[in-house]
């Protein structure tokens, strides 16, 4: 079965080892928790940097499946099936 990917954003790169698209090996749909959990195992900065300490996503981390942000989905439990394309993006605040 096809890898699912995890696209980073620029800002977000040094903390996964300079690379801008992570992979995770599936055997069938995972949500994205499991697929979060799988790609930041290595990376626990970058793992910290997406969700807080109870593991929800932090407010200005959006992640997008198939186009549509997981928060109208159903957020971290949203299924990500093989071969697609998670798109993590960091929202900039400004004052």
């Amino acid at each position: 079965m096809p890898d699912i990917t995890v696209v980073l954003p620029s800002i977000l790169q040094p903390l996964a080892g300079g690379q801008s698209v992570l992979t995770a090996p599936t055997d069938g749909p995972v949500t994205v928790v499991k697929l979060l959990d799988s790609v930041t195992a290595g990376f626990p900065v970058l793992a910290r940097r997406l969700r807080d300490e109870t593991g929800a996503l932090r407010r200005y981390v959006n992640i997008y499946v198939a186009g549509d942000e997981v928060r109208r989905l159903q957020g971290l439990e949203t299924e990500v099936a093989p071969g697609q394309e998670v798109l993590v993006i960091q929202s900039v605040a400004g004052g």
